[in-house]
């Protein structure tokens, strides 16, 4: 397998989170990541998917590595406050949806989050 391979996963795993078949998503990320360890993008969507199925642990670690992976996009910080959010960490939920906000000052989905966490 090579990075063809790798891309056609991820695609793929897209398109199952879209149809909200997040369990498959999961897998076919899983194997992508696999090949392309070291994709930002890659890993944040298998953070997505494992976001989705409830396993809010693992999925902070996948947003991390993307974080990591590419500092300057938004949307790992985004998903990484989710889930701290999830976990009872609101304070650094709040930081990290601060920064994305930062990141990406128009997105409403940022600001309602934001705001329901204030709230």
């Amino acid at each position: 397998m090579n990075a063809k391979d790798a891309y056609e996963l991820w695609t793929r795993g897209l398109q199952l989170l879209e149809a909200r078949r997040n369990h498959q998503a999961a897998l076919v990320l899983e194997s992508a990541c696999q090949l392309e360890p070291e994709k930002g993008s890659v890993r944040e969507a298998f953070a997505r998917a494992l976001y989705n199925i409830g396993d809010t642990r693992r999925a902070c670690e996948e947003f991390e590595r993307a974080m990591e992976l590419n500092p300057a996009d938004h949307y790992p910080y985004f998903g990484l406050a989710l889930c701290r959010a999830r976990l009872g960490d609101k304070a650094r939920a709040a930081g990290l949806l601060k920064i994305a906000l930062a990141m990406k000052p128009d997105s409403q989905d940022y600001r309602r989050a934001l705001e329901r966490l204030a709230s």
